[in-house]
């Protein structure tokens, strides 16, 4: 039996098609095969920045916009730069972790940063 008639939640075998969903009888969960494809394919793309960019771990980020903290009265400013941050795999969709200088350690959206590009190729030394 092949990995796509499998449910996704409890992984029974005997999941069966109804019209466009597939429907576990065991844990009466519902899913769309076309939709499992799409989400597999948006993670083999990884994660991207509010611009399109693809991040990896180790990149520098730029926020773009004034982020307010959760629990307190300080606010990540629009600008800011991030460095070193760490892609993790978050259900909340916070999938940067980072450590922003007078804040502390926290987690950011990819869609509120930007990525900041190499500084090599931008060197006027080389003219």
């Amino acid at each position: 039996m092949t990995d796509a008639m499998k449910c996704p939640a409890c992984n029974s075998e005997h999941a069966y098609q109804d019209r466009d969903l597939w429907v576990c009888p065991e844990c009466g969960h519902e899913w769309s095969g076309a939709a499992e494809a799409a989400a597999d394919t948006a993670q083999a793309a990884g994660v991207r920045d509010a611009n399109g960019n693809v991040l990896t771990d180790g990149d520098s980020v730029i926020v773009i916009k004034d982020l307010k903290i959760k629990g307190s009265s300080s606010v990540v400013k629009g600008g800011t730069k991030v460095r070193n941050i760490r892609l993790q795999d978050a259900s909340d969709g916070h999938d940067i972790a980072c450590k922003i200088d007078g804040i502390g350690a926290m987690n950011l959206k990819s869609d509120f940063g930007r990525r900041l590009e190499p500084r090599a190729y931008l060197c006027r030394c080389a003219r």
